[in-house]
């Protein structure tokens, strides 16, 4: 198994237990997340609790929790949505603190492709919201989400430079 952690602060953020695909020349990974329960679930086997000499006022006391499998999984933090400024200051810091833990090559795919990313990220601002890892350092990746048109599921957006690969 493959886990993915925030370059900077060591968070894990995803694993290859959910497929991704390259957008964006392959600076932003996106990734389908679903709506699962958690809990005690309802499972009706066909018997009459009535004639089995149950009261109706008894049972399974039901505690289902409805989340997003890839937010309950890595317990992402969700941080306030940003205004456009804030944003455009988050990418630069962002791009300041990583740039130096990659190497050559990825410097230089991370800083051709980051302008493409932001600017696709940017219009969908008010439509997005925003996690970080477990620890809930100032200086770590965010992942964003957001729903496409029409869909139930909520798509996660990954800056792919910003992950490490560890196996387990």
């Amino acid at each position: 198994m493959l886990v993915y952690q925030d370059l900077l602060t060591g968070d894990e953020l995803l694993s290859d237990s959910f497929p991704y695909k390259e957008i964006e020349n392959g600076v932003l990974w996106e990734v389908e997340g679903k709506w699962t329960t958690l809990g005690s679930v309802d499972v009706n086997i066909g018997a009459n609790p009535s004639a089995e000499g149950e009261d109706e006022g008894e049972g399974v006391d039901d505690s289902a929790v409805k989340v997003v499998d890839i937010v309950d999984t890595f317990r992402l933090q969700e941080q306030p949505t940003f205004t456009k400024k804030d944003f455009i200051g988050y990418i630069k810091k962002y791009i300041k603190l990583l740039t130096p833990k990659l190497n050559e090559e990825q410097q230089a795919a991370f800083k051709k492709g980051i302008e493409g990313a932001t600017k696709y990220l940017l219009p969908k601002l008010s439509d997005l919201q925003f996690f970080v890892g477990e620890g809930m350092h100032d200086d770590s990746s965010l992942v964003f989400a957001y729903y496409k048109e029409g869909a139930t599921n909520p798509t996660f957006l990954y800056f792919a430079h910003g992950l490490k690969e560890i196996k387990c």
